[in-house]
């Protein structure tokens, strides 16, 4: 058998290897997530908060009490997590959000959350409604604009030097 036959039956045996491992590694942080949003469920509360700030920032510099902190992994500890200070029951107080509902939650306004801890799970609006914020365009969405704008100034372009060689 020929060496290079040999190498790439080592290199699909170590790819199997590792997606058989991804599979169960998922399926058990699958598990995990669904245990802590049971427990989030059983603990959630609804309280009024006046929305103070809002920012992506790193757990470090986030306020967040040092026991919360110390309790997330190691490897979560460079990402940036969105963080929201608000006036709820008379404290200043930092929360967590969740990840979709970050974009939702209004500055400087009175709205009613749905907390569990210190992580938003849900926002509310009081006094009329939240706005929505305008969904992102994709990269090839913009780019598509970007050409039919291109194309008609060049066709514009074409039209106003065809009408002055007429004249």
């Amino acid at each position: 058998m020929p060496v290079f036959a040999i190498v790439m039956l080592i290199i699909l045996a170590a790819l199997v290897a590792l997606l058989i491992f991804l599979y169960f590694w998922g399926k058990k942080l699958q598990k995990r997530q669904d245990e802590s949003r049971e427990k989030m469920e059983e603990t959630k509360q609804s309280v009024q908060m006046l929305v103070i700030d809002k920012k992506m920032l790193p757990i470090k510099s986030s306020g967040l009490p040092q026991a919360a902190i110390d309790q997330t992994p190691k490897y979560l500890r460079r990402s940036k997590l969105p963080i929201v200070k608000a006036r709820c029951q008379g404290k200043i107080m930092t929360f967590i959000a969740d990840s979709n509902i970050y974009p939702v939650i209004p500055l400087k306004k009175e709205v009613k959350a749905t907390i569990s801890g210190l992580y938003i799970m849900d926002v509310r609006a009081i006094r009329g409604q939240l706005e929505q914020p305008p969904k992102k365009k994709k990269w090839y969405q913009k780019l598509s604009r970007k050409a039919d704008e291109a194309r008609k100034e060049l066709d514009s372009s074409k039209s106003s030097k065809a009408k002055g060689k007429k004249r």
